[in-house]
């Protein structure tokens, strides 16, 4: 069949046609002079369909109209008769050589501007997690019902136990459940819900699942359907950005074929260049390359990447900016043509293009450039006919104090995960802010009202280890204790936390004399977990999001310092200690900050934060105190063959290799505790034998330490490190100089599965030398590739596991000789 013009070219000229004619149509009297238009040949013109043969064009004429009177462009009064909309004559005016920007009108039908806006009487939330509470907890504040889907692996999952009604979807994997959009769409269906929230990730930037909505009558909580098609691809979002007057990094945005062209695309352009998957987000499916080498290693695996997440394998190729910092404007539109930006975050603490820290407002951006970033970021949304709430995200010279040096990356058309500090700091509800949107309501403020109040930091709380190079850890949360207590259902904004702006406190880290500010900071946990809940292999490993709010950067700083402290998880491993010292580091507090900043700072891993000797005499004093608490509890066990002894409060702990002798005396205000019969420490807390956290002062200054036993050892852990400690009495710590040290096996010539996940392949056979540095397996864990590279020279002696198997910590892949 001769091929025929696409079916956004037909709609666009069918558009400026109807325009000129003035009257309503027939579409008998359009098809011709259509195809004029076009220059169809007699063939194209005649051509049938195989299929049932109807004439090809005037089917392809009849799609456009349909596409058009779905978007409110046409009208649907007369059957029989096309007739333009006061939208789709406005919408006409665009010059017929450049793609028209639709303003959609709200999903399922157009809007009746004269008629007040109905609430929505039940939502579904497509997600799960802390997303899906995160909504949750809105919508019942605004008195709307709730329906949770869930996969096998959530059935009693938080989110399912939160909504008034629930419904199963299918088996673990999110390709036989959360991303089953017809599944949802019954479930919607089945249980009268009028709309769909979709949260983040999995279907939310699906233009196929919002247009299903669409023609299914349930409201979709997002924005338009050619809004997320528009930014959805990476590759057209970047013109449409440069259309638009936004500036965008220099890189090739073309379909590139394979290896050999993206070499060649990657020298022309000048290393270091960023690969990334067209339809990618999240920091899944990039990686950058410094030389031709990392192209040739890194290309496929991103294709790969992309098709498994997102399921498109395009990726394009662009130049990566040094020592840039990530910058992301949010914006908030709604279905009358109202867009306001609300100020920006700073997400540029990242670890492999993952976001870990985000701020709200950044410590770079002056009044000036939030200006020129907002207006321009709005100027997209306005091209693209927005409306919801989304972020465009902009990469910005750290070197360039004047501003101007900003550049596009792209435009997530969904609530993003750091929404909280935006939140925090404006007073706006986001997420009912959406629903509203969806609901036909016009914004009920203008740009002159959006201000900033503070300042606020969120963390997220990851499943990982940092202690083994961030490996993705997965088991069931045997303790799971957050720093707040869950908000009443309804209450604030978030998840398990405290409502915003409410007067919840914690003991400042570094308190100032006068105390000023203490009483105004307060802490926020969004969560979708609960202790012995499980965390999946399946699914994004964050367990939490940690917020604070402080008048100033500062206090919302150590807020997240003595926050981290009081945060209690035993399970899977995770970064609360890297998070606590990335607080505490003097390059964060002073704001200089670049994407590149966890690379910089931890060259070699992370193995802690350090500690000061004031905080090593201090958790000296607490292990002391604890073991002599501990050794009370023991001597009060009745019928002992040696019966009662005394109990010297003297001490020797072992910490950091270093042998400090505490001895205690007591006042009126708790103890005090001598170190090495010089240095004195006024201890006041309470602890007793079976607690897993301390909390108390040092000196007036308030400290809180975890506190693990583990064997006759104890570990405290505090301020992003854990410290293992030794407590005896003096004439024991003298003779366990004599002890003999077990040595760990030697298990260098193993390559062990260094997290829980899918050999997705191997680059030997048994027999093949390799050196240090070889790549030797690929191991996919929670979507992410992870090539597992020799560490010394050797002989393939023997290969224990074969490409999609599925493998736990540790186990055998391959053994060397």
């Amino acid at each position: 069949m001769p091929e025929l013009p696409s079916q956004d070219d037909v709609e666009i000229k069918l558009l400026k046609l109807m325009r000129e004619r003035g009257t309503p149509q027939a579409p008998s009297d359009i098809y011709d002079p259509l195809a004029s238009l076009f220059s169809l040949s007699s063939e194209q013109r005649n051509a049938v369909l195989p299929s049932d043969g109807r004439n090809a064009w005037e089917n392809r004429v009849q799609w456009a109209r349909n596409e058009l009177a779905k978007k409110g462009l046409i009208s649907r009064e007369q059957r029989g008769v096309w007739e333009l909309t006061d939208d789709g004559r406005l919408a006409s005016d665009h010059d017929t050589n450049k793609p028209v920007r639709f303003t959609e009108p709200k999903l399922g039908s157009p809007i009746n501007r004269n008629e007040k806006p109905k609430m929505f009487k039940k939502i579904l939330v497509a997600n799960r997690g802390e997303i899906a509470c995160r909504v949750f907890r809105t919508a019942k504040k605004m008195g709307i019902a709730t329906v949770a889907v869930y996969s096998d692996a959530d059935a009693r999952a938080p989110h399912v136990m939160m909504a008034d009604e629930a419904v199963r979807l299918g088996p673990a994997p999110a390709a036989e459940s959360y991303l089953k959009a017809d599944l949802i769409l019954l479930a919607a269906k089945e249980t009268g819900a009028d709309c769909i929230h979709p949260g983040y990730g999995f279907l939310s930037e699906r233009e196929s699942f919002a247009r299903a909505c669409a023609e299914a009558g349930i409201a979709f909580v997002g924005p338009p359907p050619s809004a997320i098609a528009a930014m959805g691809d990476k590759i057209e979002s970047k013109k449409l950005a440069r259309e638009a007057g936004v500036n965008v990094v220099p890189g090739y945005l073309g379909e590139i074929a394979d290896t050999e062209e993206a070499v060649k695309i990657a020298n022309d352009i000048g290393y270091p260049v960023m690969m990334k998957a067209s339809a990618g987000g999240g920091g899944k499916g990039m990686r950058l390359a410094w030389s031709e080498q990392d192209v040739r290693e890194g290309f496929e695996a991103t294709k790969r990447e992309g098709l498994a997440s997102f399921g498109d394998d395009r990726v394009f190729i662009e130049k990566f900016i040094e020592s840039p910092r990530h910058i992301e404007i949010q914006v908030l539109g709604d279905q009358h043509g109202n867009i306001v930006y609300l100020n920006e975050r700073e997400c540029s603490v990242q670890r492999r293009h993952q976001k870990v820290v985000e701020e709200a407002p950044s410590p770079f951006v002056t009044p000036k450039m939030r200006k020129a970033m907002g207006e321009q970021a709005v100027a997209l949304a306005r091209a693209v006919g927005y409306y919801s709430a989304g972020t465009v995200e902009l990469i910005v010279s750290g070197a360039d104090t004047t501003g101007e040096s900003f550049y596009f990356l792209e435009m997530n058309t969904r609530l993003q995960v750091e929404h909280p500090v935006t939140e925090e700091i404006t007073g706006l509800d986001l997420v009912e802010q959406m629903i509203r949107v969806a609901a036909g309501e016009k914004l009920g403020f203008t740009q002159d009202d959006v201000k900033i109040n503070g300042w606020s930091v969120e963390n997220r709380v990851y499943a990982e280890d940092p202690y083994r190079g961030f490996l993705p850890s997965t088991g069931r949360l045997i303790r799971y204790r957050p720093p707040v207590s869950p908000s009443p259902e309804g209450e604030g904004f978030g998840g398990g936390g405290e409502r915003p702006l409410a007067q919840k406190t914690l003991p400042h880290p570094n308190p100032s004399p006068e105390g000023e500010g203490l009483a105004r900071v307060h802490v926020r946990v969004d969560d979708g977990v609960r202790e012995g809940g499980e965390v999946s292999m399946f699914y994004d490993p964050m367990i939490a999001k940690l917020i604070t709010w402080g008048p100033t950067r500062e206090a919302a700083i150590d807020a997240q310092i003595a926050a981290l402290d009081r945060f209690e998880i035993d399970g899977p491993g995770h970064n609360i200690d890297f998070l606590s010292a990335l607080m505490q580091h003097p390059r964060f507090r002073e704001g200089a900050l670049t994407t590149g900043f966890i690379a910089e700072e931890y060259p070699d891993g992370f193995h802690g934060a350090p500690a000061s000797e004031e905080l090593t005499d201090g958790l000296a004093a607490i292990a002391a105190m604890i073991g002599l608490e501990n050794e009370v509890r023991a001597h009060e066990i009745s019928g002992q063959l040696n019966g009662d002894a005394d109990i010297l409060a003297e001490r020797v702990v072992r910490i950091g290799g270093r042998d400090l002798h505490v001895s205690f005396d007591e006042d009126d205000h708790g103890l005090i505790a001598t170190i090495d019969g010089e240095r004195s420490l006024d201890l006041d807390g309470e602890w007793e034998p079976g607690q897993s956290l301390f909390e108390g002062t040092i000196d007036g200054e308030p400290i809180a330490v975890r506190v693990e036993r583990k064997g006759r050892k104890w570990k405290l852990t505090t301020r992003g490190a854990a410290h293992i400690v030794d407590v005896w009495p003096p004439r024991v710590a003298a003779l366990s100089r004599h002890m003999i040290e077990k040595v760990p096996p030697d298990l260098s010539r193993f390559l062990l599965c260094p997290m829980p996940g899918l050999l997705v392949s191997l680059n030997v056979k048994e027999g093949d030398k390799v050196e240090p540095g070889q790549p030797l397996a690929t191991v996919e864990a929670m979507k992410m590739e992870n090539i597992l590279r020799a560490e010394k020279a050797g002989t393939v002696k023997s290969i224990e596991a074969k490409p999609g198997d599925s493998l736990a910590v540790d186990a055998v892949i391959l053994e060397l000789e």
